[in-house]
């Protein structure tokens, strides 16, 4: 049986994309290491934060950002960590993880580890797309990949790691006017951070910041 969570859209823009559409938009876009200035510090929660760029080794992680092809219209898939992790825990985010030795690139990465986050199958996603790295406060420097996924769906999340597993209208998530800087108080500093409020969810930090990055690839130039 397909698991799925799609939350309402409410009302989205008039012509979304379409999976070649996005696809193609994504093969048009500058290579990441050509999308900042060559002096430039990576993507990352110093954006909104300068003094936050992590001093210590980064260590180096990929996400998969899979795009669900349904006839409705094109989806983002997205995680609930369960809430006993010992880091992110509750946190919405990408299947994704740290590479392992045994990981040949950032792409084996990303594909293990949606197959043992949800339990998709590698040979069902089909890569169409690398964003910008993102680098964390935390130290993680970030790979995240655009996979794009045919309906329907046969998920096995694992309950270890992933509470729930859902989706939202990719162009509610590329429409600038619902992605919002919000800020907390961090050790008695404010800091600021993107967060994309949508139903009772709440998508913020990293995983915000990578969609905002893939809402400006797919942005029209003209």
């Amino acid at each position: 049986m397909e698991q799925r969570s799609v939350l309402p859209a409410g009302k989205l823009g008039s012509h979304p994309l379409s999976a070649e559409e996005l696809a193609a938009r994504l093969a048009a876009a500058p290579p990441p290491g050509l999308r900042r200035s060559q002096d430039a510090r990576p993507r990352g929660d110093h954006d909104l934060n300068p003094d936050m760029y992590p001093t210590a080794p980064l260590v180096s992680a990929a996400v998969l950002v899979p795009i669900i092809a349904r006839r409705e219209g094109l989806t983002a898939l997205f995680t609930l960590r369960t809430a006993h992790l010992s880091a992110h825990a509750g946190q919405i985010s990408f299947p994704g993880g740290r590479v392992e030795p045994a990981d040949a690139d950032e792409t084996a990465t990303a594909l293990r580890e949606v197959e043992e986050e949800i339990g998709l199958p590698r040979e069902k996603v089909r890569l169409i797309g690398r964003l910008d790295t993102y680098v964390t406060r935390t130290g993680f420097r970030i790979h995240p990949l655009v996979g794009l996924i045919s309906a329907p769906l046969a998920l096995r999340p694992d309950p270890r790691e992933v509470a729930e597993v859902f989706e939202v209208p990719l162009d509610f998530l590329t429409d600038p006017a619902n992605c919002r800087r919000h800020s907390r108080i961090y050790q008695g500093q404010e800091r600021f951070f993107w967060a994309i409020p949508f139903g009772q969810r709440y998508i913020w930090g990293a995983t915000a910041g990578i969609v905002v990055n893939l809402s400006e690839l797919l942005r029209p130039t003209a």
